[in-house]
């Protein structure tokens, strides 16, 4: 069986996963052009007064103190004991949806980077495609390894996958605060190969469609971008699909304006600098 090119592949994603809308379907070229509201199951009813209190506050900055002091609050974060650790002193009681994001941001492939990946397939239903290297035998090596460190860093760990759900939440209904009427961002990634990425369909010279790995970052300067690869991808974004972006908590993380966003099938634009 052949799959289009405006599909994603059948290893790609799972049938089932815990949003509004099936990994198919956001995964496909159709939600990169036409995207809508992801929701992830019961996180909003749960947090409600967390949002009906950010709607309170016009500062960005505050609401972004807010946040953070309802996830400590949340999640026992300050004082494990008080979730049942009773070792705190051990290192992955300290494992939090900061100490994930920086982990990513230092090493993708590192065990931080397997549990935000592993959170992506557990919620959205989108397989990884490459951590450490390329996965496409779910029975072999790489992928098992990838298993190993997404263990590893939820063992023990304080409801880390919760603490995400959470995150993405805070993060769209920031987007759509700041950027209203918006629905896509034109991102850059800078790549020394092309053929690194699996190419569904040539269009043009510089047009492909791609299959993204469940989770990639990105920058939406294109100078920066080319500071990482002889190449460019520009990609048009849904905002649904973004995750987290270093600006939505300021002055908490250092590093580059990168922008965490789920993958699929894309169409983009690739040139040379």
């Amino acid at each position: 069986m052949t799959t289009r090119a405006d599909s994603l592949p059948p290893g790609a994603h799972l049938p089932i996963n815990r949003c509004n809308l099936p990994a198919s379907i956001l995964g496909s070229l159709s939600y990169q052009a036409h995207p809508v509201p992801l929701r992830l199951d019961g996180v909003e009813e749960l947090h409600r007064s967390l949002f009906a209190a950010l709607d309170a506050l016009p500062d960005p900055g505050e609401r972004a103190r807010l946040f953070m002091t309802h996830m400590a609050a949340a999640f026992s974060l300050e004082h494990p004991e008080e979730a049942g650790h009773s070792d705190t002193a051990h290192d992955r009681v300290r494992a939090t949806y900061l100490r994930l994001l920086r982990g990513w941001a230092f090493d993708p492939d590192g065990q931080e980077g397997a549990v935000f990946k592993g959170w992506v397939e557990s919620r959205f239903g989108l397989l990884p495609r490459h951590h450490g290297g390329p996965i496409r035998d779910f029975s072999g090596d790489t992928y098992r390894r990838y298993l190993e460190a997404r263990s590893r860093g939820l063992y023990g760990s304080n409801a880390l996958e919760a603490q995400l759900d959470l995150l993405y939440a805070y993060c769209q209904v920031e987007l759509a605060r700041q950027r209203p009427g918006q629905t896509h961002l034109t991102l850059y990634r800078g790549v020394n190969r092309v053929a690194d990425f699996e190419v569904l369909q040539e269009q043009s010279r510089n047009r492909r469609v791609v299959l993204l790995n469940s989770l990639n970052s990105f920058t939406p300067e294109r100078e920066r971008a080319g500071e990482f690869g002889d190449f460019i991808l520009e990609v048009q974004v849904p905002l649904p699909k973004v995750i987290f972006y270093h600006r939505l908590l300021p002055g908490v993380l250092r590093g580059e304006d990168e922008f965490v966003v789920l993958g699929g099938v894309a169409e983009v634009e690739c040139a040379t600098h």
